[in-house]
């Protein structure tokens, strides 16, 4: 398969992550009687944050919100590259595997610190940006 093909999926991929993430907002798995008095707590008291002032509440929304935006622009930037891939895969083979590293590492904290959905996005982008690289090296150019 062609790099620039495994690109697109990768980015398609990233971008159904993205949507699946935001679409999470506000991130809490359950608003039930012993979840509610957790949730109270992180939007009561405000503290200083480097001279802001600021609940847990607003950092684990900010936190989530960064993490969405941070995805769609995985995704925009694969699909650039896939773009760039057509010509040159070869080159951007250190940009692939920088990619790949990162989704290894959202891997290993997906399955540590939360469930099935994020962790199964997160292999399946490191497989694709794993079979990108590969292609990439097995030819200098690659044309559409």
């Amino acid at each position: 398969m062609r790099t620039s093909l495994l690109l697109r999926i990768a980015a398609v991929i990233t971008l159904l992550f993205f949507a699946g993430h935001t679409s999470g907002i506000p991130w809490t798995p359950a608003v039930g009687p012993a979840e509610l008095p957790v949730i109270e707590a992180m939007k009561g008291p405000s503290f200083d944050v480097v001279g802001s002032m600021r609940t847990y509440w607003d950092l684990y929304q900010g936190f989530g919100l960064t993490i969405s935006y941070l995805l769609l622009l995985e995704a925009v930037v694969l699909w650039q590259l896939s773009t760039l891939a057509r010509t040159d895969a070869f080159r951007l083979r250190p940009i692939i595997a920088a990619f790949f590293i990162g989704f290894v590492i959202n891997t290993l904290l997906a399955l540590k610190y939360f469930f099935v959905i994020p962790l199964v996005m997160s292999i399946a982008i490191a497989i694709v940006l794993a079979l990108a690289f590969y292609a990439a090296g097995k030819n200098k150019t690659e044309l559409s």
